[in-house]
C-alpha cells in the first residue's frame, strides 16, 4: 500500500514494544511530515544511544562508554562510581528503568543490582539468563550487609524474589534481606509508581525470613 521505504519504516516501528500497526503508521507519518532536521536528530539520538551506551560492569545498569576511564574490565555507571553511595546496601531490581523510578524518590542512597529480567519459565527465562550469579558474587566481595528486593509485585517478580531468598541462605555471610512492602499494588509495575508511593514502600520494607 505504501512506497517501500515508508512500509519498511512502519514495519520497524511496529516491532517496538507497545506499538501496534496503527500507532506505527501514525509515528511514521509524523516523522515523514517533520522537517528533515527533526528526523536527523531522532536518527542521531538512536545511533548515539547504541554506540555510546553499554552495561555497567558492576550493577548492569546503563552506563556511558568512556574509553579513557576503561581499564579493560568495563565501565561503571554514575551510581556505582559515586563514592557517596552506601556500598553495604544493595537494591535489586529487574530492569534499568526501575533504577530511574527509585532514584526519583530521592530516598535510596545505596547501590543497585539489575537482574535484567525476572524468572518466567513459560517464556524460557530461567536463573541462568539473569544476573543472579553476579549478584551473589557481589554480596560476598563488596561486604554487602543488606539486600532490598525491589522486584515487581507480580507473579514473575514474586517468584524471582523467593528464588533469591533461597540462594542467599547458602551464602557464608550474615545478610539482612528486606522486601518493599506497602504502597505498591499487586500486579502493577514499578516504573509507573509515583515518588511518594516508592518512598513509602522503601521506608516500610520488611525483613524476609
Amino acid at each position: 500500500m505504501y512506497a517501500t521505504p515508508v512500509q519498511e519504516l512502519i514495519d520497524e516501528l511496529g516491532r517496538l514494544p507497545g506499538i501496534g500497526p496503527k500507532s506505527a503508521q501514525r509515528i511514521a507519518f509524523h516523522i515523514l511530515k517533520s522537517p528533515a532536521e527533526d528526523a536527523a536528530r531522532l536518527a542521531n539520538a538512536v545511533n548515539a544511544a547504541k554506540t555510546r551506551v553499554t552495561w555497567c560492569r558492576r550493577c548492569f545498569n546503563f552506563a556511558e562508554t568512556d574509553p579513557s576511564a576503561d581499564d579493560g574490565t568495563g565501565v561503571e555507571c554514575d551510581i556505582c562510581s559515586n563514592p557517596r553511595r552506601d556500598p553495604s546496601v544493595l537494591c535489586v531490581v529487574e530492569e534499568p528503568r526501575h533504577v530511574v523510578a527509585i532514584e526519583k524518590s530521592g530516598w535510596f542512597k545505596g547501590r543497585y543490582h539489575v537482574l535484567m529480567g525476572a524468572l518466567s519459565p513459560i517464556d524460557g527465562i530461567f536463573a541462568e539468563q539473569l544476573r543472579i550469579k553476579e549478584l551473589l558474587a557481589r554480596i560476598e566481595a563488596e561486604g554487602v550487609s543488606e539486600v532490598i528486593l525491589c522486584t515487581d509485585p507480580d507473579q514473575e517478580g514474586s517468584a524471582t524474589a523467593m528464588y533469591l531468598v533461597r540462594e542467599f541462605k547458602h551464602l557464608p555471610v550474615k545478610l539482612k534481606v528486606t522486601k518493599v512492602a506497602v504502597g505498591l499494588p499487586v500486579g502493577s509495575e514499578l516504573e509507573f509508581a509515583d515518588e511518594l508511593t516508592l518512598t513509602m514502600a522503601l521506608e516500610d520494607r520488611r525483613e524476609v525470613s
